[in-house]
């Protein structure tokens, strides 16, 4: 399980992107004071770090070749109300391997942070197990490397997301309970009631709607079944 700092002095900003990576399957930690940073990094030693440009009027730039020099140092993903050019080439110059900018997608951040998980593997050597693949009518899953392929075009997936498309893939023409799913893709055991699996089937919809071969059905009642026609 990747694991993730979070360095922002803006709590309920850093409060939101705890629950939104949390939710994702991610393991998440939090540091508001730009002067606890290194010390937390050094204690958690996190394969990713968001880290806020402003603290205050503290400028994070300033400590990235401390975090960068450090033996296990993370990707940092650095998010900023400093959206010129010039803003993102200094901060990308200093060390920071990707640059958002506020206001930002949460999707976006996302995405972002899958590609940096695949570069911390990367540039530590971490090497891949032997590809495993899933195809289904125009879609193929790279389950080792977390890759997902629409007509040899790749698509974004968040974990969550991922994990749901894997299991429906490998359970395709059976029906499968939200019990099942909760418990499979999410660990857990909450009220089968809630509406968290409909939310994400309806996003998985969306990013296969391209090919019609394939259908995600609901079948009220008893749960959902992938079927390619």
């Amino acid at each position: 399980m990747t694991n993730i700092l979070v360095a922002d002095d803006e709590k309920p900003l850093a409060n939101f992107l705890l629950r939104g990576l949390k939710a994702e399957g991610y393991a998440c930690s939090s540091v508001h004071v730009l002067h606890d940073l290194v010390p937390c990094l050094r204690q958690t030693r996190p394969e990713i770090l968001i880290l806020d440009r402003m603290f205050d009027n503290e400028d994070s730039i300033d400590v990235l070749s401390t975090i960068k020099s450090l033996p296990d140092a993370p990707m940092v993903l650095m998010l900023t109300a400093l959206d010129e050019v010039s803003n993102r080439v200094e901060g990308l110059t200093a060390g920071a391997d990707d640059y958002l900018c506020k206001p930002f997608d949460f999707e976006e951040l996302l995405a972002r942070v899958v590609a940096l998980e695949r570069l911390y593997s990367k540039a530590n050597g971490i090497v891949e197990a032997e590809d495993e693949s899933l195809t289904l009518a125009n879609l193929n899953i790279n389950c080792e490397q977390r890759l997902v392929f629409l007509f040899e075009q790749e698509i974004s997936l968040t974990r969550i997301e991922f994990d749901l498309l894997q299991y429906l893939v490998e359970n395709k023409n059976k029906v499968v309970t939200r019990e099942r799913i909760l418990s499979r893709v999410w660990n857990t055991n909450i009220d089968p009631q809630t509406n968290v699996v409909d939310v994400y089937i309806s996003r998985l919809r969306k990013k296969l709607e391209d090919d019609d071969r394939i259908v995600i059905e609901t079948l009220r009642g008893n749960g959902y079944r992938l079927k390619s026609e």
